[in-house]
């Protein structure tokens, strides 16, 4: 199939669907069945190749952050940026970003992959690089227990063809067996000091040893990139003999983990050319990813949106912010995009919460979220399935205070949705 007919086809239905204010999951799809190997054919021209970010926690924001660290090094590059991570949301992006003819104005594609569809992409289009985060119980109805998951990012890291970059600290990534089944790319890593293990806890750390412990003895790397302390925004970054000080706009601990990612990919696509001063003044302007952290002002107060979809990043995302003075919402669907299994939620310790309570309880789960907080002793003043007419009340009953709302992914986007209306977002299609 010729590349420009499927793009002039490929970009009337994307039109269509935008005019039906639709987002980007029909004209991606359409590509899909039309021609299954548009999406090769386009990336095949990039003179530096393809990155791709999978694991389960963070892909999102890390690739955002590698984004502008690499297009402060000059290179035009091309990314989803809706998050949408699956093949078709590849496909779609690509359609709102070449010419009629199908050609690509970039130098490199950096794509975050949904890690079972990931499996299926790198057999179509080996990537240059990856980069691997984690592995955690994520969308248990899909993916199973987290072995299969991690053999998933193997196939990932097999199919590489010149540099694999992972995280260490994950037991299962950082295991031996893992970096034994990468034969035709380099192996380099990222993490943290040994002081900072117990801040960012594996899905592991919370059976055995406790919520904390230090993982398994890393492997060790020709390259490594470490996070080796932080407060607040600021950060040490150690990599080849040198210690660098990151200031980072974004908030969350685990965010300064996903920046140590960013920087050690970014290292191995500069190499010896990496211009480090550009890099860093990046990273100190990178601003929350879609859903991710993102804040909207309203007329008198903020209101922050943070997904949460599995017990450790659930976890870390409690840890991270201070309840004190802000009103909180809490939005559970089980969508196909969330996973169907909650379950995870009993693995959540909600207790922080305890001292101001939760103002709303929200989503297709509402019930279920409720009774987790109930065992927990966390006052819920309302509990209401009908997300919109809840996200409704609660901004109208918690005026002049701070808001956050913890949100699964489709039920991110639908406040999101509202949210626009109401203050000053980026129009972003998903």
């Amino acid at each position: 199939m010729l590349v420009s007919l499927t793009t002039v086809l490929g970009k009337g239905v994307r039109r269509a669907a935008l005019a039906r204010g639709g987002g980007s999951a029909f004209p991606g799809l359409f590509v899909e069945r039309f021609d299954p190997s548009y999406v090769a054919k386009v990336l095949a021209t990039l003179p530096r190749g393809v990155v791709v970010v999978s694991g389960t926690n963070g892909k999102t924001t890390t690739t955002k952050i590698l984004v502008d660290l690499l297009e402060s090094q000059g290179l035009r590059v091309f990314t989803n940026r809706t998050g949408s991570n699956f093949v078709r949301g590849v496909a779609a992006a690509l359609l709102g970003a070449v010419n009629v003819r199908g050609r690509l104005d970039a130098d490199i594609a950096v794509l975050e992959l949904d890690e079972a569809h990931a499996v299926h992409f790198v057999r179509a289009v080996a990537p240059t690089y990856c980069l691997l985060l984690n592995v955690m119980r994520d969308q248990l109805d899909r993916f199973g227990e987290i072995d299969h998951t991690a053999s998933m990012l193997a196939t990932i890291a097999e199919h590489t063809t010149d540099t694999v970059v992972l995280n260490r600290d994950d037991p299962r990534l950082g295991a031996k067996s893992f970096g034994d089944r990468v034969q035709h790319a380099a192996l380099r890593s990222y993490g943290t000091s040994v002081d900072l293990s117990a801040s960012f806890p594996s899905d592991d750390n919370m059976y055995g040893d406790g919520e904390g412990a230090p993982g398994v003895v890393p492997a060790i790397f020709l390259d490594d990139t470490q996070l080796d302390s932080f407060k607040g925004q600021r950060a040490q970054v150690s990599y080849g003999g040198t210690t660098h000080a990151a200031t980072l706009e974004l908030t969350g601990v685990y965010n300064v983990l996903n920046a140590t990612a960013a920087i050690a990919l970014t290292r191995a696509v500069l190499g010896g050319q990496l211009r480090e001063g550009p890099m860093y003044d990046a990273l100190a302007r990178v601003r929350p990813a879609f859903g991710r952290g993102e804040v909207v002002r309203l007329q008198d107060s903020d209101c922050a949106m943070v997904l949460v979809k599995n017990p450790a990043g659930f976890r870390l995302a409690l840890r991270s912010y201070d309840p004190a003075d802000t009103a909180t919402m809490i939005a559970i669907n089980d969508n196909y995009a969330d996973g169907r299994d909650m379950s995870w939620l009993w693995d959540v310790d909600f207790a922080s919460l305890q001292p101001a309570g939760v103002a709303c309880v929200t989503g297709v789960r509402a019930y279920d979220m409720a009774l987790r907080l109930q065992y927990d002793d966390v006052q819920v003043t309302t509990v209401s399935p009908q997300l919109e007419p809840a996200l409704q009340e609660f901004l109208r009953s918690t005026p002049g205070r701070d808001k956050r709302i913890y949100c699964t992914y489709t039920a991110m986007l639908a406040i999101r949705k509202v949210l626009a209306t109401k203050g000053d977002l980026e129009k972003v299609i998903a």
